[in-house]
Parts: C-alpha cells; structure tokens; sequence
C-alpha cells in the first residue's frame, strides 16, 4: 500500500506554469483593451492573435537549446506577427556570441533565399539591430543544390533569421535546411532541472507580453507615420535585408471605397508583392481570401503596370485585395533579390475612388466571374497546404 503522504509529495505543484498564467491574464488584458477594436470581430480576430503569440512564446522558450541550435518555425498561419509576409517561410536559431556555427541545406526553386543576424530583439521601444544580412547569391552552392557556410557569432549576435520567399505558389519548392555547432555534435542533452524548467516558463511569459507590446508600437514607429492612403518611394526595409526594398503605408477606407495602386512590374528582381494586414499588425486571411499578391499572381496589364483594387466590396478584378471587414490596416509592398536600385518611378501611385467607379479608374478593366475568383482561392488553399509549416 503507499501512503497518503507520500503519495501527495509525489504529485505536489512545483508551480512553474504560474508564471505563464499570470502572463497570459495579463496579454489577454492587453488585447482586450486594444484601442482600435470597433466590432466584436476585431475582438475574435484579438484573440485568435493572442492565441499565435501564447503558442510562439512556447516554441521559442521550450525548442531549442544553446548547446543544441535549431532553426524554429515561430511565424506561419497560425502564429502571425510583425506583418507577417504571406509568401515566407521564417526560420529563427538563437546564437551564443563568440560560438562557431555551420548551417547546411539544398536549395529549393523559391524565389529568395536569404541570411539575416540580429542584435538584440523587437520592443515596444525600439528595433533590433540587423549585425548581417546576405542571400544564398553569395554561397557556393553545388550542382545538386546543396551549400555549407560557417559563422562566428559576433559581439551583440543573438539571433539567425532565414526567410524563403515564394514567388509562384504553384510551381517553385521548399529546399532544406538545419544549423549545428560543431563544438557540442555528438554530446547527449542536459538534464532537465527544475531550474532549467523554471527559466523556460519564465521566458515564455515575458516573450508574450512583450511581443505584444512590441507589435502594438512598431506601426507607429513606420508606417503610421506616412499620411493615411498613400505609399512611401521605395526604400531599403528598416532593419530589413541588404537586397530588399519596401514601400509602406497604411489605408482607412469607408465600404463604399476603394484604393487603387498602381505600379510598373519589375523584372529585375525574383520577387515582388504588394500585402494588406490588421491593425494587430499581422496578416490577414490569405488562405481563403485574397489579402497578398506576387507579380505571378497578378495580373499584369499591356502597359506594363499592376493595378491593384483595395476594398471591402468585391470589384470583380482578378487584382482585388480583400480588406475582410478592416476598415484600416497597413499597406507593403516588397521587391527582393533586387539585380538594381530602384528610384521613385518604380514605385507605386495611389487613388482613392468609390467602389462602384472602379472600372473607370482602369484603364484595362478585365472584370472575371466569381468562379474564377473562387478558383484563385482554391489555388491558393493548395499552395498554402503544400508549402507552409506550423
């Protein structure tokens, strides 16, 4: 028989999740009393948000280890923050300074591969550092598409950023990729302490919290200071990659309204898109509905320009970015893998019509039928199931 007592010590709290209750009470506070909710929607869409932010302060406390790096996974579909761009894959690996690290991998077909170290993290106060930044043009890779490069990790280095970046969802390909420090290969893992456990859960709670102070200020620092409905020339992305330019904005449109943006195509560069997102500074649905596009998803017209329709009213156009009952939201457009500069000219113009003048305002109005808006997001399904990880 075992005894009450022992039983009872056996099973006694150690009460190390009650850091991370106290956490998530206090960012469901903060997204309760966000001041730009309006509808009950805004409010479900919160906490859907914080449900991603709980979920990626786990991940980034719990998988991974400093002896042991791996490349996280912290932001898709499902876990979305700091506008998330639809067409990436985001891979994080925590880095120790001074520690010699080999990242290995195949290159896929994706349009965009690259390499970012930071210095310091995202706050509610300033940005992080960007320490390097390169894309895989600067890597020997091989015939067979694999490549190998070390890294010293510099004073101030804490974090390995990869994105790929998809131009063409239907055709191009996810390649691999994993990060190893040769110094502790072949070594067994820690023992768990409770410690170790502690600090975990400790991390986890402030990482949640602060990630949603962070994403709550950062708009503010870019694109909310740009007059509503318009888009900034194209400019290097603060804190952002060596061979990527971006114009930011933000819209507030009435239902009956419409933002039409204009810009040329660019054909020197693997990849351009233009993204709408939320006020929680997040993307929107772009699994169902269509709040992104890539030049290969656009339509171009014969005059060599993108017009892109921004709207809560379906204009029937195959360019149509749907705002999904936000009335405001942020506004970017991205060109990467850049082969030039680019000057104001590239960038993009912006009008403000009423829905219904909408085939007035373009000049090569092509309207196509809900069918083929619902094939677009069929497409779209697929390509998001085949590609994402979560």
């Amino acid at each position: 028989m075992v005894s009450t007592s022992s039983t009872n010590e056996g099973s006694a709290s150690l009460g190390l999740t009650r850091v991370l209750q106290d956490a998530i009470a206090e960012a469901e506070e903060l997204i309760a009393d966000a001041p730009f909710i309006r509808t009950e929607q805004d409010r479900l869409e919160g906490y859907e948000y914080l449900s991603g932010r709980i979920r990626m302060a786990m991940q980034m406390a719990f998988d991974y280890d400093l002896d042991r790096p791996v490349f996280v996974n912290p932001t898709h579909q499902y876990s979305k923050q700091g506008l998330d761009n639809p067409d990436a894959i985001y891979f994080n690996a925590f880095l120790r300074e001074g520690v010699e690290y080999v990242v290995h991998g195949r290159r896929g077909t994706t349009a965009d591969l690259s390499f970012q170290v930071m210095g310091g993290t995202y706050s509610a106060d300033s940005a992080a550092t960007s320490l390097m930044a390169f894309d895989d043009r600067e890597l020997d890779v091989a015939a067979d598409g694999t490549f190998e490069f070390r890294y010293v990790a510099e004073p101030g280095a804490k974090t390995l950023i990869v994105r790929e970046v998809f131009n063409d969802w239907d055709t191009e390909e996810r390649g691999t990729l994993w990060i190893e420090r040769p110094d502790t290969l072949g070594r067994p893992a820690k023992e768990r302490t409770v410690a170790t456990l502690t600090k975990k859960y400790d991390v986890a709670a402030r990482s949640l919290v602060g990630s949603i102070q962070t994403w709550f200020a950062f708009p503010h620092f870019f694109q909310y200071q740009e007059p509503v409905n318009t888009l900034t020339p194209p400019r290097s992305t603060p804190g952002g990659l060596a061979s990527q330019r971006s114009s930011i904005g933000h819209y507030e449109l009435a239902d009956d309204e419409a933002m039409v943006v204009t810009l040329p195509r660019c054909d020197d560069c693997a990849y351009q898109a233009i993204q709408i997102g939320s006020d929680w500074y997040a993307s929107t649905d772009y699994e169902t509905h269509q709040t992104s596009l890539t030049k290969a998803q656009a339509v171009t017209d014969p005059d060599g320009l993108m017009r892109f329709v921004i709207s809560e009213g379906n204009p029937g156009v195959a360019n149509w970015l749907e705002t999904t009952g936000h009335r405001t939201g942020p506004v970017m457009l991205r060109w990467q893998r850049l082969e030039r500069d680019l000057s104001p000219e590239d960038g993009p113009t912006v009008e403000i019509v009423k829905l219904a003048e909408v085939p007035q305002a373009l000049p090569h109005y092509a309207p196509i039928t809900t069918e083929e808006y619902a094939a677009r997001i069929a497409a779209r399904q697929r390509s998001v199931a085949r590609r994402m990880l979560s």
